[in-house]
């Protein structure tokens, strides 16, 4: 399977304030017994995104305003706690393709990067500014450039950070290991025979 060479994310953005979220407060155990993941949109957030009796908390990523976002902003170790794979899962299939926070937890950052979603860093500082940009004006348009290491928004960029290997796999379109073993059965099963030919 050929994979997205992923270089540039762009569009609004949602945030979700606050440090050590982790990935059962993203994805809520209950919420991972399905076969596949492509429903797991709906339940990111869940318990904190609405009440008992499902009415709406009025979560930022619940405000129509947001409904659109393709990027999560948010604090220093995001998606720490358990590896669980449907947590960056969740966020994919409700919209996310990109994250911008202070610092990961690192199975999640392998996760999401292993999804085609580039998890990049910036200060604290940086990311606060960012938020009262997105609260007055939540149509701000945001671009990740990955070729470059800067986030463009409005008349303005920043530089961010991200690890080399990762920023090259997205942009080599080389992201997803388990593709990338698809792709090359051919070779494997040559490589088979060789080998059984050899003994």
């Amino acid at each position: 399977m050929s994979l997205n060479k992923i270089t540039k994310v762009q569009g609004t953005a949602v945030y979700v304030s606050g440090d050590d979220i982790d990935t059962d407060r993203i994805i809520p155990a209950r919420f991972m017994k399905c076969v596949t993941f492509d429903g797991l949109g709906q339940y990111a957030f869940y318990d904190v995104r609405f009440d008992e009796n499902g009415n709406s908390k009025d979560h930022p990523m619940d405000k129509a305003e947001h409904k659109e976002a393709t990027i999560l902003i948010s604090g220093k170790n995001f998606g720490c706690g358990s590896s669980r794979e449907h947590a960056p899962q969740s966020l994919y299939h409700w919209g996310i393709r990109a994250i911008i926070a202070e610092s990961y937890a690192e199975i999640f950052f392998g996760n999401c990067t292993m999804l085609g979603i580039p998890c990049i860093t910036l200060s604290k500082e940086q990311i606060e500014k960012i938020a009262v940009l997105i609260q007055k004006n939540p149509s701000l348009n945001l671009e990740i450039d990955l070729m470059t290491n800067k986030l463009f928004l409005d008349t303005e960029s920043i530089e961010f950070q991200i690890p080399e290997s990762s920023k090259l796999s997205l942009m080599e379109g080389r992201w997803d290991s388990l593709g990338e073993l698809l792709d090359g059965k051919d070779a494997i099963k040559l490589t088979a025979k060789k080998l059984e030919s050899a003994y």
